[in-house]
């Protein structure tokens, strides 16, 4: 049996040792909306009035250290933008913000960049392209990639 093909991932809910800082980042620096707070412990953030798209809480331990690199946990998560003026627009706040990016990918279905949160959370902002311009094998199979993104190109998209 598969999975109903409308089926979609709903939110992430992230465990972060600060809650004000993670806050910051996700309010202020990728600009999603705040719907709920639950006192000091957890805050629910949202784009477009959704309930909530990302969930940041400190119920496992205020102050709790990052996992170490190279172990098992979220590698990261993506934000979906619904055009390329969108995914430079994003970009160029987290620029603006002193974020560094940490990479940037031309995946031939999509384009992608992706940094850290203040917990060390990885994060992708990416677009996809239309359907019709994925790359396909001559057998019909799609054909991902990974290809330098040219971000500075990226940057020059109009808004």
């Amino acid at each position: 049996m598969s999975i109903d093909p409308q089926a979609r991932i709903g939110h992430v809910h992230l465990t972060v040792a600060d809650l004000d800082r993670a806050l910051a980042f996700y309010r202020d620096v990728l600009g999603f909306e705040v719907t709920t707070r639950y006192g000091r412990d957890a805050v629910f953030l949202s784009a477009g009035g959704y309930h909530h798209h990302v969930g940041l809480n400190t119920w496992a331990g205020r102050g709790a250290p990052a996992p170490a690199p190279g172990t098992t946990g979220l590698y990261h998560f993506a934000v979906l933008y619904p055009d390329r003026k969108g995914l430079a627009a994003a970009v160029r706040r987290v620029l603006e913000h002193g974020v560094p990016l940490e990479g940037a990918s031309d995946h031939g279905v999509s384009e992608a960049v992706y940094l850290r949160d203040p917990d060390g959370n990885g994060v992708e902002l990416y677009r996809d392209r239309p359907q019709s311009e994925w790359p396909h094998a001559p057998d019909g199979t799609l054909v991902m990639h990974t290809r330098p993104l040219d971000v500075e190109g990226l940057l020059k998209e109009p808004g």
